[in-house]
């Protein structure tokens, strides 16, 4: 298929429907239900069911399907959805900042603004924990002062953080360890140092919160199956941890990191579909190469040390990030190979649509979610084994690749683009297409 050319304004004139990139719109719909097969593991299960495999594993540690479903999740699209949806709104900020006047800069920051606050009514009142819009805009709002950047500037700065990232994992784990040997010294009886200590405190914090204590996981789960009401009270104090640690700490420059090598990619002309067969082809073969790699190193790791905290926990691994970024980038060259050779031409025109709402589709997820794991619907958090999530998952990937081109064929936008809009430009755009 060849590339759509965008039409770069020099006004604050958003994109018209003739000037979209469809390969964009493919693989944003690709990231977009991807990211749900691990979303839903925050949404289904006790809260350190995310990181930890054994939770709605009931069979225990030896191999079961629950587990080889991890496994496969683990190493197929863990971290990589997330990496390319990050991706992707990198490139993102170029296509709509390049070549724009001072005027769209305001514009620009409007749009992060509502994002934003999106963000917030996501994680606030669809009592989503994981919520990443709010992690997006304040990335958005930082990339705008590097959108005239050459691409090979912004790739050699994605490099160098990757690698800062990757050395601060591995810094973070063998800290960690330090800290479980001091709190294995204290419980043997011995004496250890006051600094010792502390580091002993804070290994065993966070081992309780990734194993999860009996009682803190009676009271969670009440709290969320009970009524909507229990269920905003005990987010609310999880989301000020999010956000006063886990946000500025780990997620942020997680983000920011592959979003500029999303605005690399993108002024490199990768994600257009405008390179050749042969370019995909290799980034295809060489992203999986190296993303399955790491990542089936990773996993096998953890069967072989039963779990091991230290030995599985993503961000205590120097790898981590070279792993997730090498699928991302397999599934870039696959579906860049997939829109430049017009094949599977029904999925490509379902998932542009889903793309094209990503913004309300995402919320769609928390929504549905909301209602069937918590007291504000059916209360099933935690009641279903994970592999059992992932039939819930289809289902809402079916919803959203039927609904999404049927919205689309009687309106111009999804319903929180629409309002995005407005709320960014200041005036109505057209919404219907009658």
């Amino acid at each position: 298929m060849p590339s759509i050319v965008v039409r770069m304004s020099s006004t604050a004139a958003p994109v018209s429907e003739s000037d979209r990139i469809q390969s964009l719109d493919v693989i944003r719909g690709f990231a977009l239900l991807g990211i749900l097969l691990l979303n839903i593991l925050g949404f289904g299960l006790a809260s350190n069911g995310y990181f930890n495999p054994l939770v709605g594993s009931p069979q225990g540690l030896g191999f079961n399907f629950n587990l080889a479903v991890w496994a496969s999740v683990d190493v197929l699209f863990e971290g990589a959805m997330r990496c390319l949806f990050s991706m992707l709104f990198g490139a993102g900020v170029v296509l709509f900042t390049t070549g724009l006047s001072a005027k769209a800069g305001v514009v620009h920051y409007k749009r992060q603004l509502w994002l934003f606050v999106f963000g917030l009514i996501d994680a606030f009142v669809l009592l989503w924990t994981g919520d990443i819009l709010t992690v997006y805009a304040m990335g958005g709002a930082l990339l705008y002062l590097a959108r005239n950047v050459s691409p090979r500037r912004l790739l050699i700065a994605a490099c160098l953080m990757l690698a800062l990232l990757s050395l601060y994992a591995g810094v973070m784990g063998m800290s960690m360890g330090f800290a479980r040997g001091y709190a294995h010294t204290m419980a043997a009886g011995e004496s250890i140092t006051a600094e010792e200590a502390q580091y002993a405190a804070a290994w065993q914090d966070f081992e309780a919160d990734f194993l999860g204590e009996p009682a803190a996981i009676h009271e969670e789960l009440t709290a969320r199956r009970q009524s909507y009401s229990t269920a905003f009270i005990w987010t609310q104090s999880t989301l000020i941890e999010y956000f006063s640690f886990v946000v500025p700490a780990i997620l942020f420059w997680d983000a920011l990191v592959m979003m500029l090598f999303g605005m690399a990619l993108f002024k490199y002309g990768v994600l257009d579909a405008s390179r050749s067969l042969a370019f995909y082809g290799r980034l295809t073969v060489g992203g999986f190469a190296a993303g399955l790699s790491i990542n089936g190193f990773e996993v096998a790791r953890a069967f072989t040390t039963d779990f091991d905290l230290l030995a599985m926990f993503p961000y205590f691994q120097v790898t981590y990030h070279l792993g997730r970024l090498g699928m991302a980038l397999g599934y870039t060259g696959l579906v860049m190979l997939i829109c430049k050779s017009a094949l599977l031409p029904g999925l490509r025109a379902r998932l542009a649509a889903v793309g094209r709402m990503a913004l309300t589709n995402y919320l769609m997820h928390s929504l549905i979610c909301l209602f069937i794991f918590t007291g504000a619907g059916m209360s099933l958090v935690n009641e279903l084994q994970r592999a059992t999530l992932y039939l819930i998952v289809v289902a809402i990937w079916l919803v959203q690749l039927w609904l999404s081109p049927q919205w689309l064929q009687r309106y111009r936008y999804g319903p929180v683009e629409w309002l995005w809009r407005w709320l960014s430009y200041g005036t109505r755009p057209p919404f219907t297409r009658c």
